[in-house]
């Protein structure tokens, strides 16, 4: 598919650059998948329109803050010649850590990249944390080892220096505000670089009035990265290559979820990244000929979901409004088709929702 396909015109003004003052006062379009129709509703209405008997599915994945500025400290073990510039040694640097690899040890986007050498170093704050270029990767990536010089964790350096990584869209920078508000309610387990969008719109009120709906809750994590929000290059689909990314599927959750489907109720996904995990998971056991409806533990997802891909676990689906020409936007086509979808995205825009992360949802049945 051509990606002009998934194209749609979209005032800027209409990119959510902040959230709502209350989570769930965001607006919320319904669409029937099988008929194309939509509604225009309110994200508070959630618990009502929903049947009672759905099995819901959560991220829980914790946003890191991922976006660290340091300074250029050198090539270890190598004395800088003469004309070594002074910029070389002191330049600044931008990381956003990508995925957590080992003890210490992240890929990153760096800049600026083409000039950061193998074993190059990187000071951050007053030279307490530390990084070295150790590798070389696909999509522009580097592998950085890092070590703490004072009394503080990795983690910990991460939690003080580090920036919320808001989307490129958010033409602002990160405000203290944004550490509670670019974070799910139900938020656990760090190491995301980007939120799982479609939860948060949830408050724990909307949670309480699900749970008294009689609907069922269960989590799963998928730390969101480069393969959420990396764009695609080319002028098709079909030239795109996934990033992947980690995700990890309690034995619970699984059992929940063949329980469900045994039982005809809908396994509604809370954003495309619990689509995106639950699919990979089922494939998984399809594949395996195994008898569960998706198999549990960890594993690595680099499944692009595209319009004709057979869905095996999930029914519905609460989702934000994506950008234009991106591996998002695909899999939301394939689940809901493409013209329907195209139609429900024009009415968003001629209706003013808010697009993309602090943006407005749409629940597709």
């Amino acid at each position: 598919m051509r990606l002009e396909n998934l194209d749609f015109d979209l005032p800027r003004e209409q990119i959510a650059q902040r959230p709502l003052e209350h989570r769930d006062a965001s607006r919320l379009l319904l669409v029937d998948r099988s008929s194309g129709r939509f509604q225009d509703r309110g994200f508070r209405e959630l618990p009502d329109l929903l049947a009672g008997n759905e099995l819901v599915v959560l991220n829980n994945a914790r946003v890191i803050p991922a976006r660290l500025f340091g300074r250029r400290a050198g090539v270890r073990s190598e004395k800088p010649s003469r004309s070594t510039r002074a910029e070389h040694l002191t330049g600044k640097v931008e990381v956003l850590l990508t995925r957590q690899v080992g003890d210490d040890a992240w890929e990153a986007l760096v800049r600026p990249g083409r000039k950061m050498r193998l074993r190059e170093r990187v000071l951050f704050g007053g030279g307490e944390l530390e990084a070295e270029i150790t590798a070389r990767g696909d999509f522009g990536l580097r592998t950085l080892r890092f070590v703490s010089h004072d009394s503080r964790t990795v983690n910990e350096h991460f939690e003080r220096l580090g920036h919320v990584p808001l989307p490129p869209y958010i033409e602002r920078a990160d405000e203290t505000a944004d550490r509670e508000r670019y974070q799910t309610v139900f938020a656990k387990r760090p190491g995301a670089i980007a939120a799982p969008t479609a939860g948060l719109h949830f408050s724990e009120d909307i949670l309480k009035r699900i749970r008294e709906r009689g609907v069922e809750l269960c989590e799963l994590t998928l730390d969101v990265g480069l393969g959420t929000f990396q764009p695609v290059h080319g002028e098709t689909l079909e030239s795109h290559v996934m990033h992947s990314e980690t995700y990890e599927i309690p034995g619970e959750t699984a059992a929940l979820i063949d329980r469900a489907h045994a039982a005809g109720r809908a396994v509604l996904a809370i954003g495309t990244t619990v689509v995106r995990a639950l699919e990979d998971a089922a494939l998984r056991a399809a594949e395996a000929r195994c008898s569960n409806t998706v198999l549990s533990g960890k594993a690595e997802a680099q499944l692009f979901i595209t319009p004709g891909f057979h869905f095996r676990a999930v029914n519905a689906l609460l989702t934000n409004f994506h950008l234009p020409r991106s591996t998002l936007l695909a899999l939301v086509c394939a689940f809901a088709g493409r013209e329907n979808v195209l139609a429900a995205y024009r009415h968003a825009v001629e209706a003013g929702y808010r697009f993309y992360s602090y943006g407005d949802c749409m629940l597709i049945g």
